[in-house]
């Protein structure tokens, strides 16, 4: 029996339900990423910015919402939440972050040679190798999540309390 998802004209697999081995696999992948982000020494926030950052370039509601709770939860502010799409036009985040956010893009977007050019060259003015290696897999290993919700058009729903104005 599989997990699945229609509206109308338009059923879709959870894939993740669907192939529980594969998505176990990706699960301990991204466990494995997450010990490598905090030995590498980046923050919880820092990582979240990376998996809101990749998020919002691939669109995928259902991450959003889960890191945008993650995020606030590891101390994150709504202002810089509501700007991070916007991160280069602001001066709310730290060199190191917005040389995370440019590997990010990067690692999202890998045929634009010149943006890759441009974050790596950036990083090592702010990060040791240990630390690339580990945004650049932050943001590798999103950009699979952001795939399975997409493809599987996991749904987002309204949080208990809130009215659909969100209060």
């Amino acid at each position: 029996m599989s997990d699945v998802t229609a509206t109308p004209g338009n059923r879709r697999v959870f894939v993740d339900k669907q192939s529980p081995k594969a998505y176990h696999a990706l699960v301990q992948t991204s466990e494995a990423v997450r010990a490598t982000a905090a030995d590498a020494g980046l923050d919880r926030v820092l990582v979240e910015l990376i998996n809101l950052r990749v998020s919002q370039l691939n669109g995928c509601a259902y991450c959003l919402d889960v890191h945008t709770r993650a995020a606030l939860r590891a101390g994150e502010s709504t202002q810089r939440l509501g700007v991070l799409a916007a991160w280069r036009d602001t001066e709310v985040f730290t060199p190191r972050e917005r040389a995370a956010l440019a590997l990010a893009e990067a690692t999202t977007d890998p045929a634009n040679a010149a943006v890759q050019e441009a974050a790596y060259g950036a990083a090592p003015e702010v990060f040791g190798d240990d630390e690339i290696s580990a945004v650049i897999w932050v943001a590798i290993t999103i950009n699979a999540f952001n795939r399975v919700s997409i493809l599987s058009k996991h749904p987002v729903r309204r949080a208990p309390g809130t009215s659909a104005s969100g209060r």
